[in-house]
């Protein structure tokens, strides 16, 4: 991946870095019990921070825009799942 100025191992990192932040939203509220709502709407600002890092923060020559589109659009999925969530938890599985 020299071409796009980022090294194989930089970006499996940089792939790695929203699961991790995810899943840790997901074990930290799982310990706390905190609804369900809540979870889903820290994982998309979880999902939107990444999302803007990729976009603006990296240089030209090593940002993922398109990474950076599918964080924005996984944080719209979980925001829409949260709200359903806080409507009716009962028929929220996640």
């Amino acid at each position: 991946m020299t071409h796009t100025g980022v090294d194989v191992i930089d970006f499996l990192l940089y792939t790695i870095y929203p699961v991790i932040g995810i899943f840790t939203v997901e074990a930290i509220c799982r310990v706390t019990k905190t609804p369900k709502w809540i979870k889903l709407w820290t994982q998309a600002t979880v999902s939107i921070g990444f999302g803007i890092y990729y976009l603006f923060v990296l240089p030209a020559p090593q940002n993922f825009p398109l990474t950076a589109l599918v964080m924005f659009a996984l944080a719209l999925a979980l925001i829409y799942q949260g709200r359903r969530a806080k409507i009716s938890p009962d028929k929220s599985p996640y």
